[in-house]
């Protein structure tokens, strides 16, 4: 009798030994799950947003009388996305490099075609709105000494990413009367464009990779920044980051 107590005690000390480390491991889970990496190499830092819009001239359709003004409108915006170097990480490492991946318009706006811009790699501006710096499939920056966008390189020890989400062929101004026109969202209000048709919503992967190892988190973005009909531009710089749970691959 003695001898079957002993057996189930020891059983049961055995089951709730198994029982507490499974809820220390899903514990574990959930708290990987909720916060993600929280002793990273390098960290996300902030998130620059300039939103505004331009004109661009239009060609005369056959039969359509000429204008002082006749411009089709794209609403730009800026992503400027920053890493920092973790000061509290001991090991020696490097930013092998970024990318941006898994692009996604979530939700459309009323008004024109979203498309994604890397930065241009001739002399001038920054950004363009040409066919030749679309992001088709994914945008990769390279870890090198210094950051050099139009290289589409980042400092391996910190450095900035870019990336253009423009509203493309948002509506057309056409004019005789101004005598001069500037190219920001207050030429959109000109059109007689509301905030709520030109609103949109996107998301895509950002991915640090360091040596062998690859953190990747989900960043969603409410575009344009700000009421550019009567700013112009606006600029948001995003510190609050919380959102943003960056996971081993």
């Amino acid at each position: 009798m003695n001898t079957n107590r002993k057996e189930t005690i020891k059983h049961c000390i055995a089951a709730s030994i198994l029982i507490l480390a499974v809820c220390i491991v899903i514990s574990i889970i959930i708290k990987y799950q909720v916060k993600g990496e929280t002793d990273m190499p390098f960290n996300l830092s902030k998130i620059t947003i300039i939103s505004t819009a331009e004109g661009s001239e239009k060609a005369l359709q056959e039969g359509e009388e000429p204008a002082k003004w006749n411009m089709d409108i794209n609403q730009n915006n800026d992503i400027y996305i920053f890493i920092d170097k973790n000061d509290e990480y001991k090991k020696e490492t490097k930013i092998e490099s970024i990318t941006i991946e898994n692009i996604s318009v979530d939700a459309l706006p009323k008004k024109g075609t979203v498309k994604a811009y890397m930065p241009s790699s001739k002399e001038g501006r920054t950004f363009v709105n040409n066919e030749d710096f679309l992001v088709k499939d994914k945008l990769t920056y390279t870890g090198a000494k210094t950051s050099n966008e139009k290289n589409l390189e980042i400092g391996n020890q910190g450095g900035k990413v870019l990336i253009r989400f423009t509203n493309t062929g948002v509506e057309t101004y056409k004019s005789n009367e101004d005598t001069e026109v500037v190219h920001d969202g207050t030429l959109l209000a000109k059109t007689g464009v509301v905030n709520e048709e030109i609103n949109f919503k996107v998301s895509f992967d950002f991915i640090i990779s360091i040596g062998k190892i690859k953190y990747k988190a989900k960043i969603n973005l409410n575009l344009p920044y700000g009421d550019i009909l009567t700013e112009g531009t606006s600029q948001i710089e995003k510190t609050e980051l919380r959102d943003i749970i960056f996971k081993r691959m």
